[in-house]
């Protein structure tokens, strides 16, 4: 039944669409191609989602490397996240609330007594706007846009977000998001949510893949995923230490993150905390595909899929536990209740900048 309430909004959501567009509006929900030769990226103005990167194995056979859905109907009740930007706060908020200049706010909470990736609807499950799209030449790319309005998911102020997919090189996929605070001071942390799997989704657990972090310290994390603390310590002898290149399944079974085992961990990385520098590598040694990763933001939320059970994804496939990996930039989570982290709260006019980068190769 809630599949199809789900589904029946979202027809009449792109039916209001299709008579906006006919009057001069601007919002249509699409699927959009980047092409680079035997790389191809595509994404959706459906949450801003990334959808599928394909690109060669060392034998030359492509695979589709991002888990996901087959059609934007089977994202309307996606409830793993598969690739969208998530905001405007990504993450957790503890108990939905924040206090800021004096004033609580409460956000819809949608992960028990907490607010998770925005809240209910949020950028994930937001029509954006296609302001540019350019499918191939030397530098394929799209800008997707998305007003949050004042009040949005208890948020104050009204904020522009920008979220631009760009092939800059072969096999590099570049991704920028900006945010600009237009009247009030609020809160902005936007992730990228895609899963991983470099032997091609579907094809079972990214176990046997190694993966190297460049991250010396994490923020300890409670049973509800929460930094409850306050406390960021080092990895050194713990079973989260991915400084040099360590099978993820190698200690996974021992590693409790609220109450699944696995990943769901927040890794603080290396360097300056605004600066682009490197994040992590993954490699599958089966296929010999590797991706390496850049961003310029203070932390990073390693998810191993620990809930995938069976789940329905795209091209007939099923995934199940450990099925990919997230390697989700970010600032602090719930920075907004830690007066402890660095601030993610944007004064009118003040920019918020998260830019990753991704470098595949075989």
């Amino acid at each position: 039944m809630a599949r199809g309430v789900a589904l029946l909004a979202l027809l009449c959501l792109a039916a209001s669409a299709q008579l906006a567009a006919a009057a001069g509006g601007r919002k249509m929900v699409g699927v959009y191609e980047l092409r680079k030769g035997d790389f191809s990226v595509r994404v959706t103005n459906f949450g801003a989602r990334l959808m599928s990167v394909v690109f060669p194995d060392s034998k030359g056979n492509l695979a589709d490397v991002v888990l996901g859905k087959d059609t934007i109907a089977d994202y309307v009740n996606d409830e793993f996240y598969f690739g969208p930007i998530t905001g405007r706060i990504a993450q957790r908020v503890a108990r939905g609330r924040f206090v800021l200049d004096g004033k609580v706010y409460h956000m819809y909470k949608n992960d028990g007594n907490n607010t998770i990736h925005g809240g209910g609807r949020g950028f994930s499950k937001s029509i954006w706007t296609v302001k540019e799209y350019v499918a191939g030449g030397d530098s394929p790319y799209i800008t997707l846009y998305y007003h949050s309005f004042d009040g949005e998911e208890g948020l104050p102020g009204n904020v522009d977000a920008y979220v631009t997919y760009r092939v800059s090189a072969p096999y590099t996929l570049a991704l920028h998001m900006n945010g600009t605070a237009l009247d009030k001071a609020t809160p902005v942390n936007f992730l990228l949510h895609a899963y991983w799997n470099l032997a091609g989704h579907g094809s079972g657990d990214v176990l046997g893949h190694t993966l190297r972090l460049s991250a010396s310290r994490y923020a300890v994390l409670d049973e509800e995923l929460l930094p409850s603390s306050g406390r960021v310590v080092p990895v050194a002898g713990t079973l989260l230490d991915f400084r040099t290149p360590t099978a993820i399944g190698a200690r996974i079974h021992k590693v409790v993150s609220g109450k699944g085992v696995g990943y769901d961990t927040n890794y603080v990385i290396d360097g300056e905390e605004r600066a682009m520098r490197p994040v992590a590598m993954a490699r599958d040694g089966a296929s010999g595909r590797k991706l390496e990763m850049w961003a310029n933001q203070p932390t990073m939320q390693l998810y191993t899929g620990n809930y995938l059970n069976h789940t329905k994804g795209k091209d007939g496939k099923v995934y199940e536990k450990y099925g990919g990996f997230c390697l989700e930039t970010m600032g602090y989570v719930d920075a907004v209740n830690h007066p402890e982290f660095p601030s993610q709260t944007l004064r009118p006019g003040q920019v918020y900048r998260h830019d990753m980068v991704f470098k595949f190769s075989f």
